[in-house]
């Protein structure tokens, strides 16, 4: 580590603007609200907004060189500090951090949909707040998840207690919690139930977790799409079980996203293929994790009808969308932004349990002061989720 950086209470990683990065130091936080938890980071995942912000300066909002904000959203550590009503945290701790929160007063909040609160604080989103590549970040406690191993009781009465933990998730394994939030959040909206058949577009950190979980919720079927041979190899590593039909199809650049479609079809969709049969042709759920105009515009055109469709991806502001097959097969199109209540605590459980294998999304680790080698990995497509350490002393 530099020696500007090791000389600095709280070194933090901030973006300028598209291409400018530096390290600085800034105060330590402390506790102003008894609901405060202050955070030692030991590790924030990179996402592709990660990328945007690094390439382009930012996504809907732009960073300013007087402006600047504190990168990193998706993160774990341990407290260091906690404010006196916290009674689920002691210093020491190791969480999973949910790196945004709302209001709690407004409409949004009070109907249970808090990540549509336009008064949301957001780690790393410009003019909301800074992020976590940082040595100490703060939140209110209630976001923040505990990974202490819980002890379980059995027996009743003057019975005997078990007190042997059960299997708790590591540091960097949390940091995956984020984006499984996001899956969670994309699959239950969607409405994918026993026996739904589910086409995901995209093996990035997202689509695969959104696979994942679309297992975890009975999906019978599931078909992930991708360009990238790598991403769709992993796919097949971790996602299939004896109970689901699991298959992979890679778009050619020469077909149109109609023709496409009408390959995954015949590849996976018999009933496409038995014009005398009974079956609906096409798929009940496509949940589009790219925010590529080619896969959303498949997305639509491989549901059967009364077929359902989820934005889970972002992507360009405006293009094309067959807006005609939409109304002609009655599909229902919503969005999924983050996550909502109950999404991240699922989470947790689920890859506490076992159920999604988390540590095998994590195939880089970089040290604190290497943050561009992250996002520049993240940028190629390398890998599927790329780390960086948390400040070492």
């Amino acid at each position: 580590m530099s020696t500007s950086i090791s000389s600095m209470q709280n070194p933090s990683c901030l973006l300028y603007g598209a291409g400018d990065c530096r390290y600085e130091d800034r105060p330590i936080p402390s506790i102003e609200d008894p609901n405060d938890v202050i955070i030692r980071i030991a590790y924030t995942g990179v996402c592709g907004s990660d990328v945007s912000f690094w390439v382009h300066g930012g996504i809907k909002r732009q960073i300013t060189p007087d402006n600047p904000v504190v990168m990193g959203h998706e993160a774990s550590g341990t407290v260091h500090a906690i404010g006196s009503s916290i009674s689920h945290l002691q210093p020491g701790d190791p969480v999973a951090i949910e790196p945004g929160y709302p209001c709690r007063r407004c409409e949004l909040c009070k109907a249970g949909r808090y990540n549509l609160c336009p008064g949301m604080k957001f780690a790393a989103v410009p003019s909301s707040c800074h992020g976590t590549l940082t040595r100490f970040f703060k939140i209110p406690g209630d976001y923040c998840h505990s990974l202490v191993p819980a002890a379980s009781a059995s027996g009743s009465g003057s019975g005997p207690v078990d007190t042997a933990p059960k299997s708790g998730l590591g540091l960097d394994e949390a940091v995956l919690m984020e984006p499984l939030a996001v899956a969670i959040h994309s699959v239950r909206s969607v409405g994918v139930t026993l026996g739904s058949r589910v086409v995901v577009f995209g093996a990035g950190t997202v689509g695969l977790l959104c696979a994942s979980v679309a297992r975890e919720f009975a999906a019978k079927q599931i078909i992930v799409v991708d360009v990238k041979a790598q991403k769709l190899e992993f796919a097949e590593s971790v996602i299939p079980n004896p109970h689901v039909t699991f298959g992979t199809y890679t778009p050619s650049a020469t077909l149109s996203a109609e023709e496409n479609a009408s390959k995954i079809l015949e590849q996976f969709d018999p009933a496409s293929q038995d014009a005398g049969g009974s079956g609906i042709p096409g798929f009940d759920v496509a949940i589009e994790a790219t925010g590529a105009e080619p896969c959303v515009q498949m997305g639509v055109h491989v549901l059967r009808a009364g077929g359902a469709y989820i934005q889970t991806g972002n992507g360009k502001r405006k293009m094309e969308f067959p807006i005609a097959t939409m109304a002609e097969k009655e599909i229902t199109v919503q969005g999924c932004f983050r996550y909502g209540p109950g999404d991240f605590q699922l989470g947790v459980r689920m890859a506490s349990e076992g159920r999604i294998q988390v540590k095998r999304f994590i195939t880089k680790v970089v040290p604190f002061e290497r943050a561009v080698e992250a996002w520049e990995t993240t940028r190629r497509g390398e890998g599927i989720k790329t780390l960086i350490q948390g400040v070492e002393d």
